[in-house]
């Protein structure tokens, strides 16, 4: 078992990161008897419902442009589990990461052994993957930690950071159960990581999500800057292999025409929120260079947003998983790609609105084969192939009992006519698997 694997199997034994305690002061705890790695570097924090990885990335990718050693923290992974951890964009490596779990054991054993004796349940999953990541990236060290929030903000585990610049990327229902039935609760709960004195900066929001965040930073004494307010994006054209975008940031400055390598409106509103976040960090009163903007755009990835995987035929994966994320997915499909004819491959979670994701998926489906999620909180495919039915009605709808089955039957059915592609969504789990298949399978595009 290398290093990475002995973390992980040794965090699968905690709690899942699918079941969070509304908590922080175990994390605090812990963190403390570690050191407070989370104090040796400025943190810019990224909450939302959806974007917060690709922008995260985008922020990190213009950071490490401008010279600046970065740490990224995101979550969760789609193939590897060092992904989560990068260091200047490369995954740490795995003998570097159980080092710093190693040194994580003795406060573990502690804080475990206060919260039982509080008749509390131990440090989970997550709580203790954040201390480790703000461990890893204390011990590298870094310059700059860009910190994506794992689920809400207020008591998510990655708020013990005090971070300089607090980043809304868009603002929508996602975990209700857990972060509150409607818009403004879910953005009163995303808004606690914003601290005083610091700088928000936000995508644009419905207006009930953005007077959330308003009153937080006013109380904190924050400053607080909008997108359509205080920046903007000017412009936003295809180009081949992504978007040109105009932006003008949050000094007023209007800059030159950038390229942004990724698909979809939606990409170019999570570079110029990027933009709005460097900026933030710097002063916004110091434009980012050009060169940072060309060089840290142009080395962006963002795997599982719409990742070519396969070319014969032509199969994408996209992690989209409710919504919200889908009617962007749909948006980037419909105005950059041309397909005569596209199958979708879907698995779905069953906390997430299966209904409402599959009836925005509708209108680019040409044919769906369902299958289970590799999870046991997996929708099963005969639900799947129900709702289906239901909410893309005239479409003809395939049951496949495991992904290699789905991709083999939508596989053959795209190379059986010119024009055709496979989109595989609805889940980062499935995207994963997708990918880490496509690998094994030596597709050559993964």
């Amino acid at each position: 078992m290398s290093g990475a694997e002995r973390v992980y199997a040794a965090l699968l034994e905690r709690v899942g990161e699918a079941n969070p305690r509304p908590r922080i002061e175990p994390v605090r705890r812990l963190s403390e008897l570690a050191g407070s790695p989370q104090l040796s570097f400025p943190v810019i924090q990224v909450a939302g419902t959806n974007g917060k990885t690709s922008t995260s990335r985008a922020i990190a990718s213009l950071m490490r442009a401008h010279g600046l050693r970065t740490g990224l923290f995101t979550s969760p992974h789609l193939v590897e589990f060092t992904e989560r951890f990068q260091l200047d964009g490369e995954p740490i490596d795995g003998e570097v990461l159980a080092a710093a779990w190693d040194e994580l054991q003795l406060p573990l054993e502690v804080v475990d052994a206060e919260l039982a004796a509080a008749g509390h349940g131990p440090i989970t999953f997550f709580e203790a993957l954040a201390v480790l990541a703000f461990a890893a990236f204390a011990d590298a060290p870094v310059d700059v930690a860009v910190i994506e929030v794992g689920m809400g903000g207020e008591w998510d585990a990655t708020n013990i950071a005090d971070a300089r610049v607090a980043v809304f990327t868009p603002i929508d229902l996602d975990h209700t159960a857990v972060l509150g039935p409607d818009v403004p609760a879910i953005a009163r709960t995303k808004a606690g990581i914003i601290k005083p004195g610091s700088v928000v900066v936000s995508a644009a929001q419905d207006v009930d999500a953005l007077g959330e965040l308003a009153d937080a930073a006013g109380r904190h004494g924050a400053a607080f800057a909008v997108q359509g307010r205080d920046f903007s994006l000017q412009d936003d054209r295809v180009a081949v292999g992504g978007r040109q975008i105009d932006v003008i940031g949050l000094g007023g400055h209007a800059y030159d025409p950038v390229f942004v390598p990724l698909f979809g409106r939606h990409q170019a509103e999570n570079a110029t929120l990027a933009i709005a976040a460097v900026e933030a960090f710097f002063g916004a009163d110091r434009p980012v260079p050009e060169e940072v903007l060309d060089d840290g755009f142009g080395a962006l990835t963002s795997p599982g947003r719409l990742q070519l995987i396969g070319t014969d035929p032509i199969v994408y994966v996209d992690a989209a998983h409710n919504p919200h994320g889908a009617a962007a997915l749909v948006s980037a499909v419909t105005e950059s790609f041309n397909f005569a004819e596209l199958a979708l491959v879907v698995g779905v979670l069953e906390e997430k609105d299966v209904a409402g994701l599959l009836a925005t998926l509708a209108p680019i489906a040409h044919r769906v084969t369902v299958t289970p999620v590799d999870s046991p909180r997996s929708t099963s495919a005969v639900e799947l192939q129900q709702l289906a039915e239901e909410e893309i009605p005239g479409t003809p709808i395939e049951i496949a009992d495991s992904l290699p089955e789905a991709l083999d039957e939508a596989r053959g059915w795209a190379m059986r006519a010119d024009g055709r592609a496979v989109l595989v969504v609805g889940s980062v789990l499935l995207a994963g698997e997708a990918i880490a298949f496509a690998r094994a399978e030596g597709w050559g595009a993964a």
